[in-house]
């Protein structure tokens, strides 16, 4: 049996209106379909959402990627691999984001690195259980807001009803070596089916279970086009947030081959404001293994 040899890296971004991490630890891809994965996170996409889902394929990737908000200049920068090819599969990651806000008419910075590990486990033949342990370090300028640094956990499950369903829930920062408002407590959880093998439809909700306990829900559409050695995927997405009473539009376009893929994912402020976040990355497919089945054993994720 192998190590895990992986790291995961996300865009990771603060938000102009509040900072909080728990909604801009996204890719790409998530982004581009609501930011409704948690029912089939696999990969880079896995840390963000649920750390449970990283055994729903077999596979070893390095990923990164970059970002950019007009809206308060951020610049997002994310790295990773991820191994589930092992009898645990895990991953390392590391984001950094760099922001310019405007608030009130005065300016300020924000910084903000997180990194950590994730693992992940088949508990029963259809329970999948994932959880995160990661580090940040957080500094602003602007006021009300507090610098902050600490240990966060991070706890998931995935749900396998059927063939084509999956259901997935997670709680961020269940636990933290320090109270921070960008790192706050949050509980999700969503579904997926593929009613075709090209596409897949989702939805999710996500609840921040301090102060305000306001919700964010979105879902989405990936349609995967399949050439002769290439895939194309298309993903469209919508989500609302009733905590700031916004209301976004998202989508991405993406290309697949046996060695790399690339990935576009875009979302659009279209009520109570005007923000707009693009996201881009870049992964590199090593051992690429055949995806496990609800007739699987305990275990048998391993090589």
């Amino acid at each position: 049996m192998r190590l895990p040899v992986c790291a995961l890296g996300l865009v990771i971004a603060a938000g102009t209106a509040r900072a909080d991490g728990a909604e801009d630890q996204l890719g790409p891809r998530e982004l581009a379909v609501g930011e409704a994965m948690r029912g089939g996170a696999t990969g880079a996409t896995a840390i963000g959402l649920n750390p449970a889902g990283l055994p729903l394929n077999r596979e070893l990737v390095f990923e990164g990627g970059y970002g950019y908000r007009a809206s308060d200049s951020a610049s997002l920068i994310g790295v990773s691999a991820c191994d589930s090819t092992n009898i645990v599969p895990g991953c390392f990651f590391y984001g950094y984001a760099g922001a310019s806000p405007e608030l009130d008419g005065m300016s300020g910075t924000r910084r903000t690195h997180v990194g950590g590990a994730s693992v992940s486990r088949q508990f029963l033949p259809r329970v999948l259980i994932g959880s995160t342990t990661k580090y940040y370090s957080f500094k602003s300028t602007m006021i009300g807001e507090e610098d902050a640094s600490g240990f966060a956990f991070d706890l998931g499950a995935t749900i396998r009803m059927t063939q084509m369903i999956n259901v997935g829930v997670a709680a961020k920062n269940l636990w933290a070596s320090e109270e921070s408002s960008q790192f706050p407590k949050t509980f999700g959880a969503g579904v997926m089916a593929r009613p075709l093998p090209s596409v897949a439809l989702s939805f999710d909700m996500r609840w921040n279970i301090e102060g305000d306990s306001t919700a964010r829900y979105g879902g989405g559409l990936e349609w995967f086009i399949r050439g002769k050695q290439n895939g194309y995927p298309i993903r469209l997405g919508a989500v609302r947030d009733n905590g700031l009473q916004s209301t976004y539009v998202s989508g991405g376009l993406g290309m697949a081959t046996m060695k790399f893929g690339i990935d576009i994912g875009a979302r659009r402020q279209v009520k109570n404001g005007d923000e707009t976040l693009i996201l881009a990355s870049m992964r590199f497919f090593g051992p690429r293994l055949a995806s496990p089945t609800l007739d699987s054993e305990p275990g048998g994720f391993s090589d």
